[in-house]
């Protein structure tokens, strides 16, 4: 007797307990296969289950053990047997010979009752050898096959009708919801879907690195666009301006906060989803990458009485990550933390944070003036935009508050010129703020990287920092390989690397006197500071990454 699903699942630690509870049930509630149900609640990626049932049920998996048969094989096999095409669409089954003599049947539910009475009743004389079929898999064949039968019929007319019932139905649901799971167990921040001319694509953006997923047909975009934004809170019927939502979700027995937007485009609206586990454990200075010389140097900032230190760097830089976990390190109890920001990513306990909401008037600077009449010791503000927050970010700083908050420049020294541009006078720049650090995120090499050997310019660099951080451990240079748990890239995982620059008193000179961007970096350089480049450097020379990867991610 095969072993309960239920059990092979919480085995493989694919599922917890409460997960199954909880399916159990609402199985019992709506019916359905427990694994389908485990599926539409989050808490299972279809890949987990189709594999696990593959070995509860001792059943081939179409497209692994036994390859895909093409729309026009299928189609051949049906009228040589008589079947209706009707009804392989209706039952959602694929029927072919891969080989002479055998006849298989693909199915998401191949122990259906029904599916077993519709063969029967089809195939009274045959006995097809069944198959399980990934759900997306499946709809793609079906699909390619219901077009060939359209064209050949001489109907291309489509079935628009059906495809807007679908946001609402079972497959639709499924398959966003199984998408999620999915980009959930690889690691993925972001989901983008993007229409083309003659179909959708779905990306994961894994480390940082955007990776193809899936290419699906156009008849099926317009139920899964209709259904994340349903999810999202967006409006359904509006397909011509910018919408912006957001909705929480159990995605891969994890509970997640899902922001999504979609853009108009000329074949269609672009979604993305990134997602924010709502626990995150990566949150701690010590986590994300920090030489001991860099990590010394936040650790005095925060400790700062008053003061602005800015983190830079483009969007996907890790800067709030920074930021929060600065602010959970400086969280001693003592001082009063308040933060603005849009949106806000992560909850931390003992702290005041305000979200701010541009549709009500609430923006930057009007929640920073209300922060100030509340006596803060500390405030973070998500980013500084526009002169008017700059202005209150410089006068918070002069009247004793330790100011945060974020910048988007491509280097530290930029930040001076950048808050100058906004209309900020040099002596307000050059006297409140305290330091500025730029960053990027790097990806890991997986531990299937191999030894390699670094050019000349790059390994003379790095063993200089070390030398001078008094680094005496030999080199560990690597490069990337890839194995199934990197998903063939051979990085798993990011880290950060940085940019540290304390403002001197010589620094302050050059910024009121008006200097060019390269006179303040030369001087940051005679005072000590690595910039990105060289600190990635160290990382790859520690084997942490690869020199590839650092030239990617950092200019000269």
């Amino acid at each position: 007797m095969p072993r309960l699903l239920g059990d092979l699942l919480q085995e493989r630690g694919l599922v917890a307990a409460a997960d199954v509870e909880r399916a159990l049930a609402l199985q019992a509630k709506l019916g359905g296969r427990l694994g389908a149900v485990l599926v539409r609640l989050g808490a299972l990626s279809e890949d987990n289950l189709v594999d696990t049932l593959a070995v509860q049920l001792a059943l081939p998996v179409a497209g692994r053990e036994v390859p895909w048969p093409t729309a026009g094989e299928v189609l051949a096999h049906a009228e040589a047997l008589g079947l209706r095409l009707d009804w392989l669409l209706d039952q959602q089954v694929m029927i072919w010979s891969p080989e002479e003599g055998q006849l298989a049947c693909a199915s998401r539910d191949p122990l259906s009752p029904v599916l077993a009475e519709g063969l029967r009743f089809a195939l009274p004389n045959a006995a097809p050898v069944l198959m399980l079929a990934r759900s997306q898999e499946l709809e793609r064949h079906l699909e390619e096959l219901g077009r060939l039968a359209a064209a050949q019929r001489g109907n291309d007319s489509g079935d628009a009708r059906a495809l807007r019932e679908l946001a609402e139905e079972a497959p639709t649901v499924e398959f966003v919801n199984n998408l999620m799971a999915q980009a959930a167990e690889q690691r993925a921040s972001d989901i983008h879907i993007e229409p083309e001319e003659h179909g959708f694509a779905v990306r994961f953006r894994i480390d940082g690195v955007l990776q193809g997923r899936l290419q699906l047909p156009r008849e099926r975009f317009a139920a899964a666009a209709s259904r994340l934004k349903l999810i999202s809170g967006m409006d359904i019927a509006e397909r011509r301006l910018p919408q912006d939502g957001r909705f929480s979700a159990r995605v891969g027995g994890q509970e997640m906060d899902i922001r999504a937007s979609a853009l108009p485009g000329v074949h269609g609206e672009s979604i993305v989803m990134r997602l924010l586990p709502k626990e995150r454990k990566e949150l701690g200075l010590e986590r994300l990458g920090f030489a001991a010389d860099h990590l010394a140097l936040m650790k005095s900032w925060m400790r700062e009485a008053n003061g602005i230190v800015l983190v830079t760097g483009p969007t996907g830089s890790g800067k709030s990550t920074t930021l929060y976990s600065a602010l959970a390190a400086s969280n001693d109890g003592l001082r009063k933390i308040i933060t603005v920001e849009d949106p806000v990513e992560f909850q931390l306990a003992g702290i005041t944070q305000i979200q701010t909401h541009a549709e009500i008037g609430l923006n930057f600077a009007k929640a920073l003036r209300s922060i100030l009449r509340q006596d803060p010791d500390v405030i973070m503000i998500g980013e500084i935009r526009d002169f008017e927050t700059a202005e209150i970010a410089v006068q918070a700083s002069l009247t004793g508050h330790l100011v945060l908050s974020t910048l988007h420049t491509n280097d530290a020294i930029s930040a001076f010129t950048r808050l100058i541009d906004m209309g900020v006078e040099p002596y307000l720049v050059a006297t409140p703020v305290k330091a500025v650090q730029a960053q990027r995120l790097v990806r890991r090499l997986c531990e299937c990287a191999k030894p390699a050997t670094p050019p000349d310019e790059f390994r003379s660099v790095a063993d200089a920092w070390a030398t001078r951080l008094g680094d005496t451990r030999e080199a560990a240079w690597r490069e990337p390989v890839g194995c199934p748990k990197c998903l063939g890239t051979g990085y798993r995982g990011r880290v950060g690397i940085y940019e540290m620059v304390p403002v001197s008193p010589a620094m302050q000179h050059l910024i009121i006197s008006g200097a060019s961007v390269n006179q303040m970096r030369t001087l940051a350089e005679e005072e000590g500071a690595r910039f990105l480049r060289d600190d990635g450097l160290l990382k790859a020379r520690e084997g942490i990454t690869s020199i590839e990867e650092v030239l990617r991610v950092t200019s000269h």
